[in-house]
C-alpha cells in the first residue's frame, strides 16, 4: 500500500476524507502493514499522529481501527475501568460475546500492556454477584465442545428453575454454574427443557429474578449463545434510539464486529426493527463520525 503524507508536519490539517477512504475500507490485516509502511516512511506512529490531530468520536473510531481486534477489546475494557465510575457496558459485551480463545488471548494482551492482570482489574472495580459472573467468564473455561448430554440438559433446565422461579429468593451462583461453563449446543437445549419446565423462556425468568448488571450480564450471556448477530444489533438499537446517543457502545459494537459479523448484524436489525442500520446510524449521526461508521457499516441494506 502506498502510504498518504498524513504527517501533521507536511499537511495543513487533516485529511478526513483520506483517512475515512483508507482506514475504513481495508481489513485489520491490511491496516497494520499500512501502520509498518507509515513508521518507515515517515518515522513515526500513525496511531500517535492521528491521536494528536483528531479529536472527538471520529477520534475513538479511527484509533479503534488501528489496532488488533484483542488490543482493541483491552483497550476498551482499560478504559471501561479507569478513572471515576464504570461503563458495565463494555464488560457486559466483551467477555459475554467472545470465544473461549479470545477471552484467553485479551487478558494475555491486557497483563502485557497495563502489567496487571485483567481479572484483578475487574475484582477491583466490581463487586458482588456480578463480579463472580465477570470472573467466571475471564477464566475461559467454558466447554467449547458440540456434544449434547439430553439427560444433563433436563437436570440443568430443572435446576435453574428451582434456584430462581421456584424458590423465594435466587440462587444465582446455579445460574452461573449452568451459563457460564456448557458448552452453547448444551445450553440451546437447556433453554429449550427449561421452557418445558418453567413455561417460560430463560430471558423472562433472568428478568423477573435478577436486577441492574448481573440481570444485564445473564442476559447477554443467553442471547449471545442463542443468536450473536441479533445481540449486538439490540445493542445497536438501544445505543440510538430516544434522546441522545451512547456512542461508546455504538462505537465498540461497530469497529469490533465490522469485519466479523456486520453482514448478519444488519440482516438481524433490519428483521427486528423494520429499519435499516445504515439508516440509524445516518439519522443519529453527522459529520466525519457519521461518514466512517456508515463506511463500516456498508451499503443501506
Amino acid at each position: 500500500f502506498r502510504v498518504r503524507a498524513w504527517s501533521p508536519q507536511s499537511l495543513q490539517g487533516t485529511d478526513e476524507a483520506a483517512l475515512i477512504e483508507v482506514l475504513a475500507r481495508r481489513t485489520i490485516a491490511q491496516r497494520q502493514l499500512i501502520k509498518e509502511q507509515y513508521k518507515q516512511q515517515v518515522g513515526k506512529s500513525l496511531a500517535d499522529d492521528l491521536d494528536s490531530e483528531l479529536s472527538g468520536n471520529f477520534q475513538k473510531v479511527v484509533l479503534g481501527l488501528l489496532m488488533l481486534a484483542p488490543v482493541y477489546d483491552a483497550h476498551e475494557l482499560r478504559t471501561s475501568m479507569k478513572g471515576a465510575g464504570t461503563e458495565e457496558a463494555a464488560l457486559i459485551d466483551i467477555l459475554a460475546s467472545r470465544t473461549t480463545e479470545e477471552v484467553k488471548i485479551i487478558n494475555l494482551v491486557y497483563k502485557k500492556k497495563h502489567d496487571n492482570s485483567l481479572e484483578d482489574d475487574v475484582c477491583g472495580d466490581t463487586s458482588g454477584m456480578f463480579q463472580r459472573v465477570l470472573v467466571s467468564l475471564l477464566t475461559a473455561g467454558r466447554d467449547e465442545g458440540t456434544a449434547v448430554d439430553p439427560a444433563l440438559a433436563v437436570q440443568d433446565a430443572k435446576d435453574i428453575f428451582e434456584a430462581g422461579e421456584a424458590r423465594w429468593g435466587t440462587d444465582e451462583v446455579k445460574f452461573l454454574t449452568v451459563l457460564c461453563v456448557r458448552n452453547r449446543n448444551h445450553l440451546l437445549k437447556v433453554f429449550e427443557e427449561y421452557k418445558k419446565v418453567s413455561g417460560r423462556d430463560i430471558e423472562d425468568s433472568i428478568k423477573r429474578e435478577m436486577s441492574g448488571s448481573l440481570e444485564e450480564v445473564f442476559l447477554a450471556i443467553v442471547k449471545c449463545l442463542k443468536n450473536k448477530p441479533a445481540f449486538f444489533a439490540e445493542r445497536l438499537y438501544k445505543s440510538m434510539k430516544g434522546l441522545g446517543t451512547t456512542d461508546s457502545v455504538l462505537i465498540r459494537t461497530m469497529v469490533a464486529r465490522a469485519e466479523i459479523d456486520m453482514l448478519d448484524i444488519k440482516v438481524e436489525f433490519f428483521k427486528m426493527y423494520g429499519k435499516t442500520l445504515y439508516s440509524f446510524i445516518k439519522g443519529d449521526t453527522s459529520g466525519d463520525y457519521r461518514k466512517i461508521l456508515l463506511e463500516l457499516c456498508g451499503e443501506d441494506k
